[in-house]
């Protein structure tokens, strides 16, 4: 049975709580006493609600690379290559531990020691443990958030928030339909309900942790109303432990109209639902991501992308941003390439954020289309769990009213197929399981079948791999005369 959305007992934590330190060598380290003193002397320049706060006030876009590598000294000498062109700072956690593997996290440190150079793709935060992770937030002035994709982040939300870690990135569904293929759905929520409650005892005894559900899901053709129906779930679960500080996400699409509209709709979305939950007390803000899919081989190729993300996310007036870089299509990219997208994309947000963009008659629409879809799934994901939002949530998947675009995990019935319209915007194809209202259905079908007119070919599953490749290729839309493009 799938565990209810109520507040962890203490009991219930704190023998939790001691098995889960108990798992590896490094977490008996962890004091909760000592992480709070810790915490609340850390200045207010490395705490990241007091930036988020202040961007939002200022009506700024913050900007935050994404960053890890192996060994210790050179994640540290990696982020402060990066501190002096973003505002705050990631910790990029590795593959081994996202799936909890820490002997073989081990391994990657020897080996990466031997080859003078990474051999992970991200920081094995766990294995340095509290002592390894506070050197990387003592030698830096601004704040760092832990980014991963981990279905279990029990242990490592315990060993980087007690090291003065003053974000954390994820979710039960977010880090685990995505991610993970055989993991249960509510094994990964009740892991997150545990995350969240240690975020919401750190909030009784002061401390503000930013919590941030990952937007882009797969980052393949994702609906707007797909991801905010996964992010308001997520965020109102959070509340429901204890948290405060919540930062909505959402990936890019690549249709301006839409990417705009998604995200003033994901912020209004997000007050409607946490205010209807009972909740008052919290701090809601947005971020936006830079595309997630396939990036050019080509480097010049690859900046019009994040600079077309950058001008999105300023225009939409989004609280941060997750930058991309050049190397996107070639691997893991050097802290050069990453200051290069930085650059590119602080540039272009300080022109854009000169102007004013009033709100069109089309995005109005595109808002009200996003509100009306999200209203009617999460609608039947409450009635299926008879008011409780976690059973209702499994329940949703596994009839597949919640249901995520090429996403791995078993839970997942993978039938929405979404597709580009005539414009670029992303539109639902085939619903599956998905109850969306009839007219919002008819609204989506006469915009692929205007599509479908203008290239002279049937809306198909073709058109949707076009459409995953197109970007990669140097265009929005999968066109049939796509692949003569240069």
């Amino acid at each position: 049975m799938a565990p209810q959305n109520k507040i962890l007992e203490e009991k219930v934590f704190t023998a939790e709580r001691q098995a889960v330190l108990e798992s590896w060598p490094t977490g008996p380290a962890v004091d909760f006493t000592g992480g709070v003193q810790y915490q609340l002397a850390l200045p207010e320049s490395k705490r990241f609600s007091t930036v988020l706060r202040w961007a939002d006030k200022q009506g700024k876009t913050l900007l935050q690379p994404r960053a890890g590598v192996a060994l210790l000294h050179e994640q540290i000498a990696l982020l402060q290559h990066l501190e002096p062109v973003c505002d705050v700072l990631p910790t990029t956690i590795d593959a081994y531990t996202r799936l909890n593997r820490y002997d073989e996290a081990d391994t990657g440190i020897v080996k990466s020691q031997s080859a003078g150079t990474s051999m992970l793709n991200g920081f094995p935060a766990v294995n340095y443990g509290l002592a390894g992770c506070r050197q990387v937030v003592e030698s830096l002035s601004k704040p760092v958030q832990v980014r991963h994709g981990t279905p279990d982040a029990r242990l490592l939300a315990e060993i980087t928030l007690a090291a003065g870690y003053t974000s954390y990135e994820g979710g039960g569904i977010s880090y685990n339909i995505p991610y993970a293929k055989k993991v249960p759905l509510e094994t990964s929520i009740r892991h997150w309900q545990y995350c969240d409650r240690l975020v919401g005892k750190y909030e009784e005894e002061g401390v503000r942790i930013n919590r941030e559900p990952f937007g882009p899901l797969s980052g393949t053709l994702v609906p707007p109303f797909v991801s905010h129906c996964v992010m308001i779930i997520e965020g109102l679960l959070a509340l429901e432990q204890g948290a405060k500080c919540i930062t909505l996400g959402y990936g890019q699409g690549g249709n301006l109209v839409q990417d705009v509209a998604a995200i003033h709709s994901l912020r209004e979305l997000g007050e409607e639902f946490f205010q209807a939950a009972g909740f008052d007390d919290y701090e809601l803000s947005t971020v936006f991501h830079q595309w997630m899919g396939g990036f050019p081989e080509n480097e010049s190729k690859a900046y019009s992308v994040i600079c077309w993300g950058a001008a999105a996310a300023a225009i939409a007036g989004a609280t941060k941003i997750i930058v991309k870089t050049p190397h996107e299509a070639s691997g893991v990219p050097t802290k050069e390439a990453n200051v290069q997208g930085l650059q590119a994309t602080r540039q272009t947000i300080n022109m854009v954020h000169e102007q004013n963009f009033p709100f069109s008659a089309a995005m109005e629409e595109e808002v009200e289309i996003i509100k009306r879809e999200v209203r009617a799934v999460l609608s039947r994901v409450v009635e299926l769990g008879n008011g409780d939002l976690v059973q209702g949530t499994v329940q949703a998947f596994t009839a597949g009213i919640l249901d995520i675009p090429f996403a791995p995990a078993d839970s997942n019935a993978g039938v929405l197929l979404p597709v580009r319209d005539n414009n670029g915007a992303i539109r639902v194809l085939e619903q599956g399981a998905v109850p969306l209202p009839e007219d919002v259905l008819s609204f989506h079908r006469d915009r692929v079948a205007e599509r479908a007119r203008h290239e002279n070919r049937d809306a198909s599953f073709h058109m949707v791999v076009d459409d995953v490749n197109a970007i990669a290729k140097s265009a929005l839309i999968g066109r049939p005369s796509l692949g003569q493009r240069g």
